[in-house]
């Protein structure tokens, strides 16, 4: 088994996979740790937790909104992934609501940005994944978000924006398409105006990759602290200080399973506009 695992990981040296194998690191199919000695047995799995890099802790706690034998609702704070990629491991909701409520097979039935706070919903578990992911898909599951932009001006609202928004793998910001057919709807409404900001109200009939933030700086109400639209700002991966002002609000659909309406409300609040009131 030693000399099979020095083959398959040519980026762990062997003094490493020896240290690994000694700590019982390596795993087979029922969970049990590998020995050195293991007689390699084709066809099967060996499992194994990757060496990860130091990640800064996002200075902000989840909420669990609800919990039951097949859904979590999560609050997301601001700066969490939802999944863990890239940069953001460990500082993912996946990893962190798993080790907090002893869950390893919680999952995402959808995401929110990293930078958008709000309302996440989960599954418990394999056997209800795909139900509650198929709910979006099929665009069955109504959500709210809230924002905070410039006040409205000259706009018109309420108003819909439609355009086709397209996200290459790997690049940062995503694009609209203006000699294309639509693929993305956003209904934008003010809710009330004060001191120089607008609170909306932004209700997607799509889910396109950043499709709020891009319809917002459509109709020249960009999001505050936007760090992609209208420009990109580089933000140290540290910084904290200034909150993309998104905010899912409410999510509501029928439940697949039982045939019940759920509907979940985030309990935060949007920092730039519990200023403005302030003022």
């Amino acid at each position: 088994m030693r000399q099979f695992l020095v083959e398959r990981l040519p980026k762990l040296t062997p003094e490493r996979i020896d240290e690994m194998l000694a700590n019982g690191e390596f795993a087979g199919d029922d969970a049990l740790p590998l020995p050195a000695d293991a007689v390699y047995t084709p066809h099967t799995f060996v499992w194994f937790h990757r060496d990860l890099r130091d990640e800064v802790e996002v200075p902000f706690e989840i909420t669990v909104l609800h919990r039951d034998e097949r859904i979590v609702v999560i609050d997301k704070p601001h700066f969490l992934s939802t999944i863990p990629r890239g940069r953001h491991v460990t500082q993912s909701v996946v990893v962190k609501a798993r080790r907090m409520l002893d869950m390893p097979q919680l999952v995402p039935a959808h995401r929110l940005d990293r930078v958008t706070a709000g309302v996440l919903l989960l599954t418990a578990s394999r056997e209800w994944r795909g139900a509650y992911q198929t709910m979006f898909d099929r665009r069955e599951v109504e959500k709210e978000y809230e924002a905070i932009a410039g006040a409205p001006g000259d706009c018109q609202l309420p108003t819909t924006v439609r355009s086709h928004i397209l996200k290459i793998h790997g690049e940062m910001r995503a694009y609209e398409l203006p000699d294309r057919e639509p693929n993305a709807e956003t209904r934008i409404e003010l809710i009330e105006q004060k001191n120089g900001l607008g609170r909306y109200r932004a209700i997607p009939h799509t889910g396109k990759t950043h499709q709020i933030r891009l319809h917002m700086n459509d109709i020249g109400l960009p999001i505050v602290n936007d760090p992609f639209y209208p420009d990109v700002i580089d933000t140290p991966i540290d910084d904290f200080s200034s909150p993309l002002q998104l905010l899912a609000r409410t999510l509501r659909f029928v439940d697949p399973v039982d045939g019940t309406t759920r509907e979940f409300q985030s309990q935060r609040s949007l920092a730039e506009w519990d200023t403005a009131l302030e003022g």
